[in-house]
């Protein structure tokens, strides 16, 4: 199944946070917070303005961003959790 985002909403897929910290303590699954990174797996057209011209987002697909811990509506699709946020709830985008 294929998702295509409506507007200025982007679906994400959480990064997998680390399990051990930096000292070698392993964290168990039941402690661990949920990763606020994640990867955008895809993009909407944009949100149109009053003229009716979209402005694109300024997400790609494939980029790293961060959120907030309760930003976007979690839906599951295929085994997968994802979410679906619009672009005003990222913070950033990871730049390596």
């Amino acid at each position: 199944m294929k998702l295509r985002p409506l507007a200025d909403r982007v679906i994400v897929k959480r990064v997998e946070s680390e399990t051990k910290t930096a000292s070698g303590i392993v964290i168990p699954d039941n402690a661990a917070e949920k990763p606020d990174q994640g990867e955008v797996l895809a993009v909407g057209p944009g949100k149109q303005d009053e003229d009716g011209k979209r402005i694109a987002l300024s997400v790609k697909v494939g980029d790293r961003v961060l959120f907030g811990k309760y930003s976007g509506q979690t839906v599951k699709v295929e085994g997968d959790e994802l979410l679906v946020m619009k672009e005003d709830d990222l913070f950033a985008v990871v730049e390596k």
